[in-house]
């Protein structure tokens, strides 16, 4: 297992949009790649039925292996995968960014996906209690875990929790597995309802407020509303660039002259508002 603390990094802009697209649809894939979404995940798993997933992995072969998705300059392909098969088939593809693994409840399943596919970032995704009590040890699992999240509409029947409020607790203990293990704060989950945008806002902004970053969506129209909630304000961008400028000057704990205690935590704080804030 590799130590957290290796995995530390200077602040960078992350991504905030993280689009789903069905594997067995090629034509809309290649319309979501150009959509504006900072990540763009196939998904060979609940997206697609049973006797389509053949053609969805041949599919998805296809577009991994084309030198345009591997391009420096391409929007990042992830494939969420349903099984071995997919992991086998997709490893070494040059247009793979990462993997999204489904319903994992242990660290040696990560074990177990990192030896078939060495090398690939690799994202867990939480479905369940048990995987949810279990999130420390899965953020840790491998080096090439480089982010976990929930996955909300399972989890949500495991727990047979009604209110959205009842995931609270389930977000909150991620982002501190997250923070523990030194990866980026984990993305929201999808909101469901593609027409209910001002439900999407609201939403986004209590994610933001539990200490989430990003979202996962399922319609390209979702994507502009998510990017917009999770970017810094005009404001919050300002505040950081008050306190960066204070702290060349004076590197110890200071007041700023309305009052506002700085010291190195707020000062980390404001360059990774900043570094989001690059996205814009």
């Amino acid at each position: 297992m590799t130590a957290p603390q290796a995995r530390e990094a200077a602040p960078t802009a992350p991504p905030l949009t993280w689009l789903y697209v069905p594997g067995d649809r090629p034509e809309t894939v290649a319309k979501a790649l150009g959509c504006g979404a900072d990540v763009v995940i196939v998904d060979l798993e609940d997206a697609v039925a049973p006797d389509r997933k053949a053609y969805a992995r041949a599919a998805t072969a296809e577009l991994l292996a084309d030198p345009a998705t591997a391009s420096p300059d391409a929007v990042p392909v992830h494939v969420r995968v349903h099984g071995e098969e997919d992991i086998r088939a997709l490893a070494g593809l040059p247009g793979l960014s990462g993997l999204r693994l489904p319903k994992i409840t242990h660290a040696v399943s990560v074990h177990h996906v990192a030896a078939v596919a060495p090398g690939v970032p690799l994202y867990p995704l939480l479905e369940s209690a048990l995987a949810v009590e279990h999130a420390y040890s899965i953020a840790t699992a491998h080096h090439d875990v480089r982010g976990i999240a929930l996955g909300e509409a399972d989890l949500r029947a495991d727990l047979g929790v009604r209110e959205d409020s009842g995931l609270d607790f389930a977000r909150s203990r991620l982002v501190v597995a997250a923070r523990a293990a030194a990866l980026p704060p984990p993305a929201q989950s999808v909101f469901p309802d593609v027409r209910d945008l001002d439900g999407l806002w609201t939403s986004c902004v209590r994610g933001r407020g539990l200490g989430l970053l990003g979202r996962a969506a399922i319609h390209p129209r979702q994507v502009e509303v998510i990017g917009r909630a999770f970017r810094p304000t005009a404001r919050e961008v300002e505040e950081a660039e008050e306190i960066i400028a204070a702290s060349t000057v004076d590197a110890g704990a200071l007041a700023l002259p309305d009052g506002r205690f700085v010291d190195a935590a707020v000062v980390a704080s404001a360059r990774r508002t900043l570094a989001i804030a690059g996205r814009a």
